[in-house]
């Protein structure tokens, strides 16, 4: 495709790296300098000063990043990368609020391929068209005038240029810069797209590059405790998806999303936080001995989890995961993998309806139990953007919906339906859950969310924000829990009285332990939510 004459400006090397760094701060990073401006909020000189400089040191910044990822030598290759790439990310920014840090990085990476495609949308193909596709074949348009030496020469001068300026601003308003920065400090985090490139080097770093710790085994000897000749204990644990606990009738929520749990007598806990806002980071974090202030990954990969202890102390195992993989919490113990084509009445090749988990629960439970034993339900939940999948159409409880997966462009009232029906027919699982457990001696069942999900507040969707500035939307979680034991009122009444308590995941570790009645050097009693309660 060729431009009009008019348009190839046959440019410099100088000049072609000049306007590319210009249109790389104006129009990609219009999300980085709009949130300068409202942490500024300039009204003096001085202000105005401080926030004009900004797009101007950036400008320099990019002048200098391009020259050093390849532009000397490769202009048009380099240029034409970084266009893609910032169309990509400025979506994700604008579209749903995404800061694109470690963790949201690291959350991308374990995408399956289902989770990954459900964010193919018009917008997106727009985005993409308009801001990468359209300036790329304009770039690969421009002749670079110069030979290679003359080429350099330019550039070289065009860099001192920035640099010089960089030092200029910097000796200038090095107090405004350090101020903003200490008040605000994920702005950067903004900066298109080498906030990316930051958080992407990073991630490899930690998974790929770094050797791995030793492995530590945390309680070598860990062991079953026989309470009173009571039968085996059974233990189902269902890590929820991308639920928020202020959409749970029973917590309060104005609509009634849980029928069947509030039906059945289930203590709903409506004071529990999460790890992280996302699946990579919440799940091993909760399964982990570290605490959230803690968490390391690389740490918490090569030292025993809840379950590896569980199952060390003569328990039986099992991870039954209906969501992308457990993100290594399940590798020592027996797995029921994710398989999106298991059931065709209930999968579409790409998800399956969590109601399967019951079914797969079912198989596990046909064997009476001759140990204690605890099974993990990994739910798909209200997995977004495409919430209106994880229902089938005769649960659509709230209408009308919102059955698209650019839901920034969904009415609010629609988008609101959509993810209340996915918490209605979480629901109706946890139910059918119960129901089957109701036929099982010396049972219970506590659900969990792995972390909330943003719906449009103050501009943000999804989930995956910085945990120190995520909204209460993303961190606020549901928790639930049924016990045969409840038919003692004198339990019961005994949890219900923890409801209102505050709790977060780093509370499972033991109380996971307590509740399939092993005994080990790692427990700790004051953070196993039911211990009071047991006689």
């Amino acid at each position: 495709m060729k431009f009009p004459r008019s348009l190839n400006l046959n440019p410099s090397l100088a000049n072609f790296v000049f306007i590319a760094s210009v249109l790389i701060t104006l129009v990609f990073n219009y999300p980085f300098i709009s949130n300068v401006y409202h942490a500024v909020s300039p009204t003096t000189v001085g202000q105005w000063i401080f926030f004009l400089s900004v797009p101007l040191l950036l400008t320099f910044f990019n002048i200098i990043a391009l020259s050093l990822l390849g532009a000397i030598l490769l202009p048009r290759l380099t240029v034409a990368v970084t266009l893609l790439v910032s169309s990509l990310l400025l979506y994700g920014t604008v579209a749903y609020g995404v800061i694109f840090d470690k963790s949201m990085i690291q959350n991308v990476m374990e995408t399956n391929s289902g989770e990954a495609f459900a964010y193919l949308n018009s917008t997106l193909l727009l985005f993409f068209f308009l801001l990468g596709l359209v300036p790329v074949v304009a770039v690969f348009n421009q002749e670079i005038n110069g030979k290679l030496v003359a080429r350099v020469k330019h550039l070289l001068k065009l860099n001192v240029l920035a640099v010089v300026g960089i030092i200029v601003i910097a000796a200038g308003l090095y107090k405004d810069y350090a101020a903003v920065g200490r008040n605000n400090k994920d702005l950067a985090k903004y900066i298109i797209p080498y906030a990316f490139y930051d958080s992407g080097y990073k991630y490899l770093r930690d998974t790929y590059f770094y050797p791995p710790l030793p492995y530590k085994v945390l309680d070598k000897t860990p062991s079953l405790i026989n309470r009173n000749n009571a039968l085996p204990s059974t233990t189902v644990l269902v890590v929820g998806e991308t639920a928020r606990a202020d959409k749970f009738a029973s917590n309060g929520y104005s609509r009634n999303t849980t029928p069947f749990m509030n039906d059945i007598g289930a203590v709903s806990f409506n004071d529990v936080t999460s790890c992280g806002t996302a699946t990579a980071v919440s799940v091993p974090c909760m399964f982990s001995r570290l605490s959230r202030q803690s968490y390391d990954v690389r740490i918490a990969e090569s030292q025993d989890n809840v379950l590896d202890i569980i199952h060390r102390a003569g328990a039986d195992v099992t991870w039954i995961d209906n969501n992308s993989s457990c993100k290594g919490v399940c590798k020592r113990v027996e797995t029921i993998a994710f398989d999106p084509s298991r059931d065709p009445s209930l999968c579409d090749g790409d998800f399956c309806y969590d109601v399967l988990l019951n079914e797969l629960l079912k198989d596990v439970l046909s064997s009476p139990a001759t140990t204690n034993r605890v099974i993990v339900l990994h739910m798909i939940g209200s997995h977004g953007p495409t919430y209106y999948r994880r229902y089938p159409a005769e649960f659509a409880k709230f209408s009308p919906d919102c059955p698209r997966s650019d839901i920034q462009n969904c009415d609010s009232q629609a988008l609101i339906n959509t993810y209340d029906n996915t918490i209605a027919y979480t629901d109706y699982v946890l139910g059918e859950i119960v129901n089957t457990l109701k036929n099982v001696p010396n049972a219970s069942m506590l659900y969990l969310s792995d972390h909330g999900e943003s719906l449009g507040e103050k501009g943000l969707y999804l989930h995956g924000f910085p945990y120190q500035i995520a909204p209460q939307e993303q961190t606020h979680i549901p928790m639930l829990f049924w016990a045969s034991k409840f038919e003692d009122s004198g339990y019961r009444n005994c949890i219900k009285n923890l409801a209102n308590h505050p709790y977060s995941q780093d509370n499972l570790f033991d109380t996971l332990l307590g509740l399939s009645s092993v005994k080990s050097i790692t427990y700790q009693p004051t953070m196993d939510i039911f211990k009071q309660c047991e006689a």
